[in-house]
C-alpha cells in the first residue's frame, strides 16, 4: 500500500464516501498481509519510500502465485527478482500487467512513467556482455523505483578506449553502478574518473581462479580509488536499490512514500 492509496481511503472515510466497515475492509492487509507462509510488508512503501520486492528463487509456484496475487491488490509498482520463465508462466494469468524479462530475470508490473530527460540519472556501466544480466537487474530495479537510467555496456578494461568514448555520459550521472567479473578492475578505473559515488557489483563471470566472483569482490573491496562501495556478488538488485536512494536525495518533490 502506498501513500496515494492510503490517502484515498482516509479521505473517503473523512468525506463519508466510505463507512467505517468499508474503510476497515480496505485496510485489512495494513501494515502486513499474513499468508501463513509469508507476511507481506504492505507498509514498506510509506515507511521507506519503496515497496517490498519479491525474491522469487526458492519459492514454489503456489507460494509465488499467492504473493503476487495479493501484491496486485494493494497498489504500487510490483517487482520480483531472480525469477525463472517457468515461474512467470505460473503467475502470468493473474494480470495482463505482469511482464517478464529473461535477461534481468525479473517479473514486474506497474512500471512508473519514465522521468523527464532532464532528470538526474543513474549510469550503469557493465564491463562485458556476460555481465549484462546483473546490470539489467540493477537497471530494472532502479526504473521500477522511478529512476532515470543510462546504460553503458561492454566497456571493460580489455578495451578501455570504449569506456573513454562514453565518459561524458558517465560523468554526468549522480551515481554510477559499475558491474564487472573476471578481475573486477572496472570500478577502480571509473572511480578515478568521476566525481559521483560508484557502486561496484562483482559478477560470477570468469575462469577458475575467479572463484565464481570472489576474486572480483575482493578486488573491489581493496580498490585504491576513493568513493567506491561494494555490494555482494551478482547483486544487481542491491546496487539498483542503493543507487535509487542516492539519486533521489535532494529532489525537490521527494517525501517518504513518494518518488
Amino acid at each position: 500500500m502506498d501513500v496515494e492509496l492510503l490517502t484515498k481511503i482516509l479521505k473517503g472515510y473523512a468525506n463519508g464516501s466510505l463507512d467505517i466497515d468499508s474503510a476497515l475492509s480496505e485496510l485489512k492487509d495494513y501494515p502486513e498481509a499474513d499468508l501463513g507462509f509469508a507476511k507481506l510488508d504492505t507498509q514498506r512503501s510509506i515507511r521507506v519510500g519503496f515497496p517490498e520486492v519479491v525474491y522469487c528463487a526458492g519459492k514454489s509456484d503456489e507460494q509465488l502465485y499467492s504473493i503476487i496475487e495479493r501484491l496486485l491488490t494493494i497498489g504500487g509498482p510490483l517487482l520480483g527478482t531472480r525469477a525463472s520463465e517457468a515461474q512467470f508462466d505460473a503467475v502470468k494469468l493473474l494480470s495482463s500487467e505482469l511482464h517478464f524479462s529473461s535477461t534481468s530475470r525479473t517479473i514486474h508490473a506497474r512500471r512508473p512513467p519514465a522521468p523527464p530527460a532532464s532528470s538526474p540519472y543513474i549510469a550503469i556501466v557493465a564491463a562485458g556482455t556476460s555481465d549484462v544480466p546483473v546490470a539489467e537487474e540493477a537497471a530494472v530495479t532502479a526504473e521500477m523505483f522511478g529512476q532515470r537510467v543510462e546504460r553503458i555496456y561492454d566497456v571493460g578494461v580489455a578495451g578501455i578506449h570504449r569506456l573513454f568514448k562514453r565518459l561524458e555520459l558517465i560523468r554526468g550521472a549522480r551515481v554510477v553502478i559499475a558491474v564487472a567479473g573476471m578481475e573486477g578492475a572496472l570500478p577502480s578505473v571509473v572511480g578515478g574518473l568521476v566525481s559521483a559515488p560508484v557502486i561496484a557489483v562483482p559478477t560470477s563471470i570468469g575462469y577458475g581462479a575467479s572463484f565464481n566472483g570472489l576474486t572480483a569482490l575482493l578486488a573491489m573491496l581493496n580498490s585504491c580509488a576513493s568513493g567506491i562501495s561494494v555490494v555482494n556478488i551478482d547483486n544487481g538488485f542491491g546496487a539498483g536499490y542503493q543507487a535509487s536512494l542516492i539519486n533521489r536525495l535532494g529532489a525537490s518533490d521527494f517525501r517518504v512514500g513518494k518518488h
